[in-house]
């Protein structure tokens, strides 16, 4: 459970850095980055593992680059939940769903 909280609050911190360090990304502040790391979190748990299953034959396909596609998309929902959390436009999005997919990712290895 701590690794969890852990988790959530290093991811909210990763956030809140790419959307200061990349244009087109504007987040009030670190409890709004917090609260999409845990929306996007819960998003990524259920939408994003139907999407994931339904499209295995794409994944398979395009070796794996399929996925960024969705994360983009789930994060672009994200973004449409928030007031306080905006994307200008696909692009940054899908530059911001690749970074804040890694950092997610080594997270989970180091936690």
């Amino acid at each position: 459970m701590i690794e969890l909280i852990l988790h959530l609050l290093l991811l909210g911190l990763v956030i809140f850095f790419i959307a200061e360090r990349l244009p087109g990304i504007y987040v009030r502040d670190y409890g709004t980055a917090l609260g999409v790391a845990v929306v996007y979190g819960l998003i990524n748990i259920t939408l994003g593992t139907i999407f994931k299953i339904l499209s295995i034959p794409l994944i398979v396909l395009t070796l794996g680059l399929f996925l960024l596609v969705i994360n983009t998309f789930l994060l672009w929902l994200t973004d449409q939940l928030f007031d306080d959390f905006e994307i200008e436009d696909m692009g940054t999005t899908f530059i911001a769903a690749v970074l804040i997919t890694i950092a997610d990712s080594l997270l989970g290895w180091i936690l």
